[in-house]
């Protein structure tokens, strides 16, 4: 399946959607506690459906209510368990790896093909220093777990994922010694770290911040019930504002901002050192842009997913836009600077791919193109916003949007955009 893109102009409201990351951690943590936790303001999307079914496979009982989801009967670790499947889920089957090691019986967790290529082995190592028994293929799933996991003191590298991270701080409390984390090398993602800190904290358990980005300590404790709001998702809010940067005039991009920490957040900031004016007014963000953005260079170690938005707006620059310290976008869904190195190039742009980022620079001929994204979500969006710019694109794989913006045609489209399933 593809879309044919036309060039667009784009104008009026659209609402963000809600915060995916946090989504998914408020169910993990609210099905560890039941008691009619509610998770308000979710966000449903292939991912985080991967994640209510993961808990439901636990044992816990939830309901869906409108937009809220509500745990009435929490994660049962004495039960047996079937197989897993997460889908394309690295949140869902990170996270839901180290509650696995809570549980005595062996549980094995799997996802799609994609998946089945992202690395697992630091986390399997991690817990299997605490008391699991971990197999796996190559360090990918599926995966096989059986604990119970005691607890004490933990070495995970920082390099690879903060996913690994947060995965070891969630199952932490609920161990007999509790547990003592030493974060290895230079951490990437940094701020996803510091949401599932804050997450926990709502749910009542506190992390002991020894250095931070460094060493944590996680006391055994018991999570208590909550009401967590889940704010934006300033990933996605990248996305629409790189559109209304590229296509929008008047463009009002609606949500409650909320106040958790978002590594994404930066990405104002890079739009303002881009040229681009930003206004936020209570919950609304809107842009106005200069004729011609300037270029710069970009340090995404903490906001990975802000790199295909970011790369798209080398289609309108005047200087070369430079990404670096992103090399763990390659551990994503897909190699996404391998695929958006080559994806646009086809549109024009010079893009010279390094190991850890790329050098866009800027072009005076920019063409329509065949955009594949290989089934990556962000990836289609943003050839998509690109699409829009030029014209005369076709971009595959629409179906993957169900992963973050399920409605992401439908409501680009409702504002004045040319995005045709053919």
């Amino acid at each position: 399946m593809k879309c044919k893109v036309e060039k667009s102009i784009i104008s009026g409201q659209i609402v963000c959607p809600s915060n995916k990351s946090y989504t998914h951690r408020a169910i993990f943590l609210a099905s560890l506690v039941g008691k009619n936790s509610i998770v308000e303001n979710a966000l449903f999307s292939a991912d985080t459906n991967s994640t209510i079914e993961t808990c439901r496979k636990f044992g816990a009982e939830i309901e869906i209510r409108g937009d809220s989801i509500i745990v009435k009967n929490p994660i049962r670790t004495d039960s047996p368990i079937p197989e897993i499947d997460t889908g394309n889920s690295g949140t869902t089957i990170r996270i839901g790896s180290g509650i696995a090691s809570l549980f005595s019986e062996e549980i094995t967790l799997t996802g799609d093909s994609s998946l089945q290529k992202r690395p697992m082995q630091a986390l399997l190592d991690a817990l299997s220093s605490i008391g699991a028994q971990c197999n796996s293929t190559d360090g990918k799933p599926p995966v096989k777990i059986k604990g119970k996991i005691t607890g004490g003191k933990v070495n995970i590298p920082g390099d690879l994922s903060s996913q690994f991270i947060s995965s070891l701080l969630i199952c932490g409390p609920l161990t007999e010694k509790g547990i003592s984390l030493i974060i290895e090398g230079n951490m990437v993602s940094k701020p996803y770290l510091d949401a599932t800190i804050a997450t926990m904290r709502k749910f009542g358990v506190s992390v002991q911040t020894l250095i931070p980005y460094k060493r944590y300590n996680i006391p055994p404790q018991i999570y208590k019930e909550s009401t967590f709001t889940v704010p934006i998702d300033f990933s996605s809010l990248a996305l629409l504002l790189a559109s209304s940067v590229l296509n929008g005039e008047e463009v009002v991009i609606e949500g409650s901002l909320g106040d958790l920490p978002q590594g994404d957040e930066v990405f104002i900031d890079i739009l303002e050192q881009l040229g681009v004016n930003v206004t936020i007014d209570e919950n609304r963000v809107k842009v106005t842009s200069p004729k011609k953005l300037n270029g710069g260079k970009f340090d995404l170690s903490n906001s990975p997913d802000l790199l295909p938005p970011l790369a798209i707006l080398a289609l309108n620059s005047s200087e070369p836009i430079e990404i670096f310290n992103v090399k763990h976008a390659r551990l994503k869904e897909t190699d996404r600077i391998a695929i958006i190195t080559r994806e646009l190039t086809k549109m024009g742009i010079d893009v010279k791919e390094k190991e850890d980022g790329m050098i866009l620079e800027p072009s005076e001929k920019i063409i329509g193109a065949e955009l594949n994204p290989e089934e990556d979500h962000r990836l289609f969006m943003a050839f998509c916003i690109a699409g829009m710019y030029v014209g005369n694109c076709t971009v595959a794989d629409p179906e993957s949007v169900k992963v973050s913006y399920p409605n992401f045609i439908e409501e680009m489209n409702k504002i004045g955009a040319k995005i045709k399933i053919i």
